[in-house]
């Protein structure tokens, strides 16, 4: 049986904010669909369990424009809505967001209060489009690389096989 990863998300009129926090992740598959799909499959801790993740997002988004970012501790996700306009929630469905999402309260930022783009500092995370990435069958993961930031980034083939880059030793 799957588990559910720990997700926090914020939001602008032009982007969404999905951090899925999920320590030491490994063969990390993220997938995303105009009509506002977002599925995250990984395998993660000392049992190597299996984390899945659905979310039918409120609204469209820009699959070709929206990007993401694979670290240690987190999978950073910005995704560019269809339209330039806030949501009422960040799920479609009625009722209750499930317990594991929860709002972002450091990216978080009022309607009112929205300076527009560039308003939000990402650490210099070094994103890949998710155009660029294939599907949940892991088509195009072979070329992602992360970036090499503070927390220490995951090369190409770190998580295979015992492979560890040399940002890790």
């Amino acid at each position: 049986m799957s588990r559910h990863p720990e997700v926090k998300w914020a939001e602008r009129a032009d982007k969404v904010y999905i951090t899925v926090l999920l320590p030491d992740s490994k063969n990390a598959k993220v997938n995303l669909e105009p009509e506002g799909v977002f599925t995250l499959s990984a395998n993660a801790g000392a049992d190597n369990n299996l984390y899945e993740l659905k979310l039918d997002l409120y609204d469209k988004v820009n699959v070709e424009e929206s990007k993401i970012s694979i670290g240690v501790r987190n999978i950073v996700c910005v995704l560019e809505k269809a339209e330039k306009v806030w949501w009422k929630k960040l799920l479609r469905s009625e009722g209750k967001a499930p317990h594991y999402i929860k709002v972002d309260w450091d990216k978080w930022v009022d309607e009112d209060e929205d300076n527009g783009p560039g308003d939000i500092d990402l650490g210099g995370m070094d994103f890949s489009s998710f155009g660029n990435m294939g599907g949940m069958d892991g088509g195009g993961m072979d070329e992602f690389e992360d970036s090499s930031d503070d927390e220490g980034a995951r090369c190409r083939d770190y998580g295979k096989e015992g492979n560890r880059c040399k940002h890790m030793m």
